[in-house]
């Protein structure tokens, strides 16, 4: 980093607005929602979602109740185009559901779009092109009336191609992509121009999406940005004014609620700020916050760890454990006098679910999100992997692989689920032993030595039970558990491959005992871990070796 004074960066400059009004407003009405999640969202995946996928997070957004949903780019790959067809083949799109389209303004990119579009009801149209100064130097190399042009043809063909769909209703929606970075009077003369083509009406609305794809300054800049272009669009009556942050800066939260205090009436976002970088909006975040307000977000949460469950699925993100509202740790208390005060807050609550919510440290029941208050780790069929971890290696010692932490916390909460109760930290430990420990069919050892014959040989001897039958084994290989390995393959132990192996000690002292993470892939593909404890270490490997091929025949 630079030392004063720093020349590698400047601050932007600020909006002469004095007169602004946004500080002295409150929020009383939920926007406009529109998820981007299965585009914007998708498109910043490592692995993208795949039709089946999609679709499945289709049908959660709907279950949530976003009335507008950005469903791709469908000219932009055969998957995202299927994945609409799909949609439209299926009957999956309710009538009180808009999907969105997003499309550059380029002639082939837009005609491929209106195809996909066959047989759907009513949809957004999104058109966008980038009008940010650096952008129009360094990736276009065009001037400010070129920029502007695409935008217009863009729309033009837009109109030109709605009679092509006699049975679906367009809506036109433009974003100058970058607005946060572009001149406010040019993201305003390319809006201007773009809806004299459109000729909305107060009837018959375009959106403007004014995205800030960089966050780039404070949240008061932004809404004094969307204040002032609010206040000079010649149609205002005739557009819906949409947000769409990111979280460059971590405060896209912000920005969106001080964009809608300055103006706007929709919002775009995604499921748990998913996107490109740092993320984009996390509409779960803002319609709880608007929740705990006492507004209605007219989004539904109230099972939020299913929808966080279909989401990391499909993504195959996390959601961190500090996440607001959705992550593991948000609802739970470590310090003794937060539990204390959570505690008595709860005991002096009315029974009357309609009884002002006042729990200290607690900004929402957790029972209004399908959730619980923990005053320490405790673990039912509703918990995550991170809670099973965390009792394992805080209240037992037990520092899993990050990969086994999923596979016993699949194991406790199915048990959870079984029995409808809640899992006691000494009940997650229980399941562990007979999980991992105690499983001693059809394989077990009784005993095991080993020898170096020289660099690179071991020779090894155990004593094992399989199928309730003691046999004397041997083998050799290049190390205490290769040569175990080897001597099982005598008895049908041979298609098995070793994926990871990792230890550690228990305890401190002379009798501390060690345990063994062993990780093996069967001939099926299958995978899964086996654990060992011993107070000799190689003893501990080798448990966990058999520990792991009893769980794979088991798999």
């Amino acid at each position: 980093m630079q030392k004063k004074p720093i020349s590698k960066y400047r601050p932007y400059p600020v909006i002469d607005l004095p007169d602004r009004q946004w500080p002295s407003r409150t929020i009383d009405k939920a926007p406009i929602w529109c998820s981007v999640d299965l585009r914007d969202g998708n498109q910043s995946l490592a692995i993208p979602m795949n039709v089946e996928e999609k679709v499945e997070l289709f049908k959660t957004l709907v279950n949530i109740g976003f009335k507008e949903i950005e469903v791709g780019f469908p000219s932009a790959s055969e998957t995202e185009f299927a994945f609409l067809r799909r949609l439209v083949s299926d009957k999956l799109i309710p009538d009180d559901v808009t999907i969105q389209v997003l499309v550059q303004c380029r002639e082939h990119l837009i005609r491929r779009t209106f195809e996909s579009l066959e047989g759907v009801k009513r949809a957004i149209v999104h058109i966008y092109n980038s009008t940010n100064p650096l952008q129009r130097r360094v990736v276009f190399g065009s001037s400010k009336e070129e920029i502007r042009d695409i935008a217009v043809e863009g729309a033009r063909l837009v109109k030109e191609l709605v009679p092509t769909l006699p049975g679906t209703e367009i809506v036109l929606q433009y974003s100058p992509e970058s607005f946060s970075d572009t001149e406010l009077e040019f993201s305003l003369e390319c809006c201007e121009a773009v809806a004299d083509v459109w000729e909305p009406t107060p009837e018959r609305k375009m959106i403007l999406n004014l995205p800030a794809t960089v966050e780039l300054f404070t949240p008061n800049v932004h809404a004094d940005q969307i204040e002032w272009f609010c206040r000079n669009f010649s149609r205002r009556d005739s557009v819906v004014i949409s947000l769409h942050t990111h979280n460059d800066r971590g405060t896209g939260v912000a920005a969106t609620e001080l964009g809608l205090l300055a103006g706007a009436d929709r919002v775009e976002g995604t499921l748990f700020g998913n996107g490109e970088r740092t993320g984009n909006l996390d509409i779960v975040i803002v319609a709880l916050n608007m929740y705990t307000q006492g507004l209605d977000p007219e989004l539904d949460f109230s099972n939020l760890n299913d929808i966080r469950e279909v989401y990391e699925r499909v993504t195959k993100m996390d959601v961190p454990p500090r996440s607001p509202y959705g992550g593991d740790l948000v609802f739970t208390a470590f310090s003794g006098s937060h539990q204390d005060a959570i505690k008595k807050g709860f005991a002096q609550m009315p029974a009357d679910e309609k009884a002002l919510w006042q729990v200290p440290y607690m900004t929402i029941d957790p029972k209004d999100l399908g959730r619980s208050y923990r005053a320490i780790i405790r673990i039912n069929s509703q918990s995550g992997k991170g809670g099973v971890a965390y009792i394992m290696e805080k209240e037992y010692g037990f520092n899993m692989p990050k990969a086994m932490h999923k596979e016993l916390g699949a194991v406790v909460n199915a048990i959870a689920d079984e029995t409808g109760e809640e899992i006691t930290p000494a009940g997650v430990y229980e399941c562990f032993q007979n999980e991992y420990i105690r499983i001693r069919e059809p394989l077990d050892v009784i005993e095991y030595r080993s020898e170096r014959l020289d660099d690179k040989t071991v020779e090894g001897w155990a004593v094992v039970r399989h199928n309730g039958v003691e046999q004397n084994l041997r083998g050799t290989g290049n190390g205490p558990i290769a040569a175990f390995v080897d001597s099982v393959a005598s008895i049908g132990y041979s298609d098995f491959e070793l994926l990871s192996y990792s230890e550690h000690s228990l305890s401190k002292g002379a009798r501390s005992e060690a345990v063994s993470y062993i990780e093996l892939k069967g001939p099926t593909g299958t995978s899964c871990f086996g654990a060992g404890i011993d107070t000799n270490i190689s003893m501990a490997s080798i448990r966990g070796v058999v520990s792991a091929l009893n769980r794979l025949v088991k798999a």
